[in-house]
């Protein structure tokens, strides 16, 4: 039951930070004329929120194993909501952008707080498959974020999208208040936070599974860096057709954390592991030799893709999960010392796609298929092949 309430919550705290991306990108120019800055100005806040939420995970992990989960949870709520809640109060792009990195910040605690909460109450195939509940609310928070947001902006403006998701934020704080959550003992773990995540990182079990997660969250990052300027260039599609790829991506996305949740304890983390970087191996290179034979058949570009997202969709729970098996230091640190090495990955890999971007369709394509065969190659070199 109480690993049940811990999943139900986990979740619910996951859309919260996830809703944070996307709930008020459609209100950009009307907080850009409010602000008296451009557009453009105001879109380096999603840049900053990333930001945000990548650079103090690694002390919310350390943090959360000193004093425990439920605190540092209610502490991450706190300071999410009450950044949502201090934004629409400020009247300059600065202030704007520094309420951002506040909501960042809070985000990244719950991120990481979720993700020690679920492997605190679930192991081995289990554990992949409670993972892959908080993969589908990450995918339902993205495919329908937008659209409350438009919804909310139009009927309350744009400041009711930020109050809404403050106050929400807090209320969710006072029912985690209310919980008790599960805590398993932990053994082998060392007093200081960076000498536990030192011998994390000197562990193959650890590393190669969490690599090959970050691997194939790269592929999704560099298309989503470079592929607007391919699709809306060389392919001339308008604005709305490529807002409508983003419903293809979303299922396929939906689909793949489904079939984890069916299918991870009949057939095993490590074959839906090895399907799913297969899937993105495959998806990455139609679109590479689609693009090398200078097609302009869009199809042979974004559908393959999807396969990809569909494959990645099937690795990342499972990545988490045999890098936290893999980890010879219990406790928090390996999921936040994961979700930082996604981040860090996803930084490079979009400032690659951003420097390699243009209207031709190759460059995008050989990035992805360099990032699948290398997200295979820890995959093949993982130890212990075999699931837990």
């Amino acid at each position: 039951m109480k690993s049940s309430t811990t999943l139900l919550i986990t979740c619910c705290t996951v859309f919260l930070a996830q809703l944070g991306m996307s709930i008020y990108l459609s209100a950009l120019p009307d907080i850009a004329r409010d602000l008296s800055a451009d557009a453009s100005q105001v879109s380096w806040g999603l840049a900053v929120y990333l930001i945000g939420m990548a650079l103090p995970m690694l002390f919310w992990g350390s943090l959360g194993q000193r004093i425990g989960r439920k605190p540092v949870l209610l502490a991450a709520l706190g300071l999410y909501g009450l950044g949502n809640l201090a934004l629409p109060l400020g009247h300059t792009l600065e202030s704007f952008l520094v309420f951002r990195l506040v909501q960042g910040i809070g985000a990244s605690g719950i991120s990481v707080m979720a993700r020690v909460l679920i492997r605190d109450s679930f192991r081995g195939d289990l554990l992949a498959k409670a993972l892959s509940w908080i993969s589908i609310s990450f995918v339902v928070a993205l495919g329908i974020g937008q659209y409350i947001g438009s919804i909310i902006q139009v009927t309350l403006g744009w400041s009711a999208i930020f109050y809404l998701l403050g106050g929400v934020s807090l209320l969710m704080a006072l029912v985690v208040a209310r919980v008790t959550f599960p805590m398993l003992a932990e053994e082998n773990t060392p007093s200081s936070a960076w000498t536990s995540y030192g011998h994390i990182l000197r562990h193959r079990a650890f590393l190669l599974p969490a690599l090959a997660g970050g691997l194939g969250y790269g592929v999704i990052v560099a298309f989503n860096t470079a592929a607007p300027l391919i699709l809306q260039g060389a392919f001339k599609w308008s604005a709305v057709e490529y807002g409508l790829l983003g419903w293809p991506i979303s299922a396929a996305y939906f689909l793949g954390a489904v079939a984890v949740n069916r299918f991870v304890l009949h057939t095993g983390q490590q074959w839906l592991m090895t399907a799913g970087v297969g899937l993105i191996l495959a998806g990455s290179t139609v679109m590479l030799l689609g693009s090398l034979a200078g097609t302009s058949i869009t199809l042979l570009f974004w559908l393959p893709y999807c396969f990809a997202v569909f494959g990645q969709s099937l690795i990342y729970p499972i990545s988490l999960s045999l890098a936290n098996h893999g980890s010879p230091v219990g406790g928090a640190y390996a999921m936040a010392l994961s979700g930082f090495i996604h981040q860090l990955m996803a930084a490079v890999i979009g400032g690659i796609a951003s420097l390699i971007a243009s209207q031709q369709a190759w460059p995008l394509s050989l990035l992805c298929t360099l990032l699948a065969l290398g997200a295979l190659l820890c995959v093949v070199l993982a130890p212990g092949r075999r699931t837990a």
